[in-house]
């Protein structure tokens, strides 16, 4: 079901503009996001595509866009930005992994992060399999400043519900630039081949941020996690423009 939706989120993604923005594809029926995306049958495929019309700094609901430039500084060094991409899809599939086993009485939790942890580990062989083939070497993973600072924004006081909701809005966070920076490439490396990689990676993981983001909502038991979201945002606003100069996928 989850490569249908990314097939069919695909094939109504070929053309591109200046614009564009990407849309949000998901079989949920709940609000998944800030965007005035509300409630929906469940099962249904929703293709949403009102950020095409949105300046690209709200794309994923984001306040500011990478500069196009940085691209520019990521095809400098394949090799480097290669190998920091394939450690962040690594430490993501472990976050999902570590999410299931602190949350295991969540069923639909466990399912759908499953499958997260397992497309992320097929998006590290797929990284991987690229720095083989142009006879690079992956390198040693990198410390990721800019997560670094979001785990300091996190609230570590509160009830264990506090630290779950919390953990899924982190995850968002990442989940939500991580598919910006993916775009951001894609429009803008000169390398065809690459371009293509990060444009279906996009597409893949286009839905990632709002799973996440999902679960916060149905679980929360006394956060008001829309108003906790939108300081999520802010905070990331800020702490954003400190980066867009190094090889890195949140660089």
């Amino acid at each position: 079901m989850r490569r249908t939706l990314a097939l069919t989120f695909k094939a109504l993604l070929k053309w591109k503009s200046p614009d564009f923005s990407s849309g949000i594809v998901t079989k949920r029926g709940t609000e998944l996001s800030d965007n005035g995306i509300h409630c929906f049958s469940n099962n249904a495929i929703l293709i949403i595509f009102n950020f095409a019309v949105q300046s690209k700094a709200h794309m994923l609901g984001l306040k500011l866009s990478t500069d196009p430039r940085w691209a520019n500084i990521a095809e400098s060094n394949l090799e480097e930005i290669l190998t920091d991409h394939a450690w962040c899809e690594q430490k993501a599939a472990i976050n999902a992994i570590n999410m299931i086993a602190d949350n295991c009485e969540h069923q639909d939790l466990v399912d759908e992060l499953t499958l997260i942890a397992l497309e992320e580990m097929q998006h590290f062989q797929q990284v991987v399999n690229i720095i083989k083939e142009r006879g690079y070497t992956l390198g040693r993973g990198r410390k990721d400043d800019y997560v670094g600072q979001l785990m300091k924004f996190c609230k570590k006081d509160g009830s264990r519900n506090n630290a779950f909701i919390e953990r899924l809005l982190f995850a968002a966070m990442i989940e939500a630039r991580s598919c910006e920076r993916f775009r951001t490439l894609s429009l803008n490396i000169k390398d065809k081949e690459l371009a293509k990689f990060y444009h279906d990676l996009m597409v893949s993981e286009a839905t990632h941020y709002t799973t996440f983001l999902g679960f916060a909502r149905k679980y929360s038991v006394d956060v008001d996690v829309d108003k906790r979201w939108k300081e999520w945002l802010e905070f990331e606003g800020e702490l954003i423009k400190s980066f867009g100069t190094k090889e890195a996928i949140h660089g």
